[in-house]
C-alpha cells in the first residue's frame, strides 16, 4: 500500500507541475487579459474587424452624434451577428461583411487590408 501512496504522490506533484507551466502559456498567450478563443466564423471576422484602424460614412457618423451614444455602435463589433449570405467575402482586395447588432438594425464593413469601412447596410 505504501508504494502506491508513493507513487500518487509522485503523480500529484508532477500534474500540479504541469499544470503551472500550462497556466504560464496560456496566459503568455492571452497578454494577460481574459481568454478569448475564436474558433467560430462569426467570432473570428469580429475579431479582425476590431483589429484594423475604422473608418465611418458620413451619414454613420452623424447618426452616431446624433444618438451621441457610441456603445451601440461598437457593440456590432463585440456582439453582432454576421450575416454570411448577405457577405461578400471572397471579393479581392477588398471583402464587405453585413453585421446586425441585437435590435435587428444592419451595418456594412468593408474589410480591406490597411483599414474597415463601415456605413449603414440600405438593401
Amino acid at each position: 500500500m505504501t508504494g502506491f501512496i508513493k507513487r500518487l504522490g509522485w503523480y500529484l506533484v508532477g500534474l500540479s507541475i504541469g499544470l503551472l507551466f500550462f497556466v504560464f502559456i496560456l496566459k503568455k498567450k492571452s497578454g494577460d487579459k481574459s481568454l478569448e478563443f475564436c474558433y467560430l466564423p462569426n467570432c473570428r471576422v469580429l475579431k479582425e474587424l476590431r483589429t484594423k484602424p475604422m473608418e465611418l460614412s458620413p451619414e454613420l457618423q452623424s447618426q452616431i452624434e446624433k444618438d451621441k451614444d457610441s456603445v451601440i455602435f461598437y457593440s456590432y463589433f463585440g456582439e453582432g451577428n454576421v450575416l454570411f449570405s448577405k457577405s461578400d467575402t471572397k471579393s479581392k482586395p477588398c471583402s464587405f461583411y453585413i453585421i446586425e447588432n441585437n435590435k435587428g438594425q444592419l451595418i456594412k464593413a468593408t474589410n480591406c487590408p490597411e483599414k474597415v469601412s463601415v456605413s449603414v447596410f440600405t438593401p
